[in-house]
């Protein structure tokens, strides 16, 4: 009964429980310790991920506006360098004896297509507009007065390049397409007292004559409005 006794003594024995309670609270704090320390480690490798990635994304954004705004740049100075240049075969007027009266009588023009002259006082839509029929051409001699290059063809034109000029129009803003079937030239180009007659779509005074003159130092009036002018077909 002793021996018994004893072992119920041992195995209720008040500081022996107390022990185990005891260690089991430091068990537990020091889990708690770890997981914070491991929380805190897993936020701050977060907020350090963040914060490099949104620098990362600040200086890339960086850089992509420093190369666009430095294609810019060569762009306008290759622009520049080109209507320095004179266009190679073109035509000149002394624009000072072109009349700019706004009439709404019949004008003659002394050149087809006209390169400027009295005109209608409304003007032809010319923000990229391609005409498949004949335009006025007192109303668009006003499209040139605004700093339009207008782009006119007979049926000697390849189809071939009445299309591409067609894409290349209707993608240049101040710029207008139609057919003259009396012109002399299969493709010429017009503006504000210049003019260039060309074979190709692919001659590269092509672009060079858009270059130098859409709104161009020739224009009578830059920047004034190129839409809600007349709408041909």
């Amino acid at each position: 009964m002793a021996s018994k006794s004893g072992r119920t003594n041992q195995n209720t024995d008040p500081n022996s429980r107390q022990a185990r309670i005891a260690e089991m609270r430091r068990a537990e704090k020091i889990r708690e310790r770890r997981n914070k320390a491991i929380a805190i480690t897993a936020a701050s490798a977060i907020v350090v991920g963040l914060v490099g990635f949104g620098t990362w994304v600040l200086i890339d954004q960086k850089q992509a506006e420093e190369r666009k705004q430095a294609a810019a740049e060569k762009i306008r100075k290759e622009a520049e360098e080109i209507r320095k240049k004179p266009v190679e075969g073109e035509q000149l007027w002394d624009v000072k004896k072109l009349g700019r009266n706004h009439v709404e009588t019949p004008v003659k023009y002394e050149m087809n297509p006209p390169i400027g002259g009295d005109h209608h006082p409304r003007w032809m839509n010319c923000n990229g507009d391609v005409y498949k029929n004949p335009v006025p051409e007192v109303n668009a001699v006003h499209s040139l007065e605004h700093g339009a290059v207008w782009v006119t063809y007979n049926e000697k034109a390849p189809k071939a390049d009445v299309d591409k000029l067609a894409a290349t129009v209707g993608k240049t803003p101040y710029t207008l397409m139609s057919p003259v079937k009396e012109q002399t030239g299969s493709i010429m180009l017009s503006a504000w007292g210049k003019q260039l007659t060309v074979d190709s779509a692919d001659d590269p005074r092509v672009t060079q004559f858009f270059t130098k003159y859409v709104q161009g130092e020739q224009t009578p009036e830059p920047g004034a409005a190129c839409a809600s002018g007349l709408a041909g077909k």
